[in-house]
């Protein structure tokens, strides 16, 4: 059966390492019959959670912002899969992916629990100049875990600073499999 996935890329560089990863993940995934939805958050006016517990998740739109997130959130609400792709800075995911993640929080809140459970599952895609993963994996797996999503796994593509150097790498080939195993 088909799936809907959406992935959130974090990376601020269109053609990067991390996007490469996207582009080999959605071709494996449209390959087994998925639709893909990307939205490249870095061209996407967003603005940081104000921490204000005003959202409802029953709204077109839950978030009291009025931003891009309105693009975002109908798109997660719909999905099977949700994929978090970035490169790893300081230890952790993009400032770009992070502000998206935290006003996610606005479909949990109000008149239900629009993320939680719900037979969602997720994935995660990284591309990093070093391979110290270790940080990103423990928040990756908590938020998976609140979030009661499967954990479809993920591609750590290490080694990788300048735009193209995970060009001809086996990181693209395991990002293209994860996409081809959902099905």
């Amino acid at each position: 059966m088909s799936k809907k996935i959406v992935i959130l890329n974090g990376s601020p560089r269109k053609n990067g390492n991390t996007s490469a990863l996207v582009k080999a993940f959605t071709k494996g995934a449209e390959s087994a019959g998925n639709t893909v939805t990307e939205f490249f958050l870095d061209r996407m006016d967003i603005h940081g959670c104000k921490g204000c517990f005003g959202g409802h998740s029953s709204r077109e739109c839950p978030c009291v912002q009025k931003d891009d997130m309105a693009q975002i959130y109908p798109a997660v609400k719909e999905c099977d899969v949700v994929v978090l792709a970035s490169p790893l800075y300081y230890w952790n995911m993009s400032g770009q992916l992070r502000t998206a993640i935290d006003r996610l929080f606005a479909l949990e809140e109000g008149d239900g629990n629009l993320l939680r459970g719900r037979g969602k599952a997720c994935a995660l895609l990284m591309a990093a100049e070093g391979h110290g993963f270790e940080d990103v994996l423990l928040y990756y797996d908590h938020l998976a875990e609140h979030l009661r999503w499967e954990n479809l796994g993920s591609v750590l593509a290490g080694g990788n600073c300048d735009a193209g150097d995970i060009t001809g790498k086996p990181d693209l080939e395991q990002a293209e499999e994860l996409g081809k195993s959902i099905s």
